[in-house]
């Protein structure tokens, strides 16, 4: 009795018209490669039209900048290099009160700065040149755009007299002295101080009551004798004679004193003693 074999013994060939399926292998990617984009037309024209609009800000930008470096560099130059701002003696004006200032003086010390650029003219450095002029208390000095300056000066006017060798020193407010003259004018009070370590300060302190006068008082006064800085007596014109004190209480002193002097009964007196405005005495 044949033997046969059993389906799916080892050494079985396949059925005729059976199949086996081969394994199918499928592409790999391919690492690393670019994707490509797909834009639309429309998409292109656009970031051209805004890359182009970008480089025409930039254009504009630089020749903004451009112009306003040029426009600097010409305004630079307009003020401070060319003669359109240049200080031009002719158009300064001097002007000042008082009567001892040399006026051509101030004008020739100004003067050395012509063709100097009002922008770079130091108006602090004229102001010092200006009061190196004799008798000169304050100046003031301002730029007149286009090419003038307005130079103010204020003169020493002397207020008083003092004894000097060889005749009498003008004094002004300051102790100042504005000249020496041979003689004392007689509009003018003469001071007398002793000769002390501490004639400044006396000095000082006559002037000082002085200016603190009305006008119309001012001009009565004849002399100032000063034994020191609180002892000031004042002999008007007319030889009465006021005995002040001290620089301090003036305009109390000047009314106290124009009262007696209206006063009926103190109105013929002599002396009139108001150091102690509180408590004046006359005789």
């Amino acid at each position: 009795m044949p033997t046969g074999r059993r389906a799916g013994s080892r050494g079985a060939r396949p059925e005729t018209g059976s199949q086996i399926a081969a394994p199918v292998s499928r592409p790999s990617p391919v690492v690393g490669a670019p994707k490509v984009a797909v834009l639309s037309t429309g998409m292109a024209e656009r970031l051209a039209e805004q890359k182009s609009m970008r480089r025409h800000r930039l254009v504009r930008k630089v020749a903004a900048w451009t112009v306003g470096v040029a426009l600097l560099l010409g305004g630079s130059w307009v003020l401070f290099a060319s003669s359109l701002f240049a200080f031009d003696p002719d158009h300064l004006v001097v002007e000042g009160s008082g009567t001892t200032v040399d006026m051509a003086a101030v004008v020739a010390v100004v003067a050395q700065h012509e063709g100097t650029s009002l922008a770079l003219l130091s108006t602090s450095d004229v102001h010092d040149e200006v009061m190196g002029v004799q008798n000169i208390r304050d100046v003031s000095v301002v730029r007149q755009w286009p090419s003038g300056l307005s130079v103010r000066v204020v003169a020493r006017e002397p207020v008083a007299s003092v004894p000097v060798e060889g005749g009498f020193a003008l004094l002004d407010r300051d102790a100042v002295t504005v000249s020496t003259v041979p003689e004392a004018p007689a509009e003018l009070p003469v001071i007398t101080i002793p000769l002390t370590g501490d004639d400044t300060r006396t000095l000082d302190a006559a002037l000082a009551v002085l200016e603190s006068l009305p006008p119309e008082l001012s001009a009565e006064v004849g002399s100032i004798a000063a034994q020191t800085q609180d002892a000031v007596t004042l002999t008007l014109r007319s030889g009465v004679v006021v005995e002040w004190g001290a620089s301090s209480d003036s305009a109390l002193k000047v009314q106290v004193l124009a009262t007696l002097r209206g006063n009926e009964v103190s109105a013929g007196s002599q002396v009139f003693d108001v150091s102690a405005p509180t408590f004046p005495i006359t005789r």
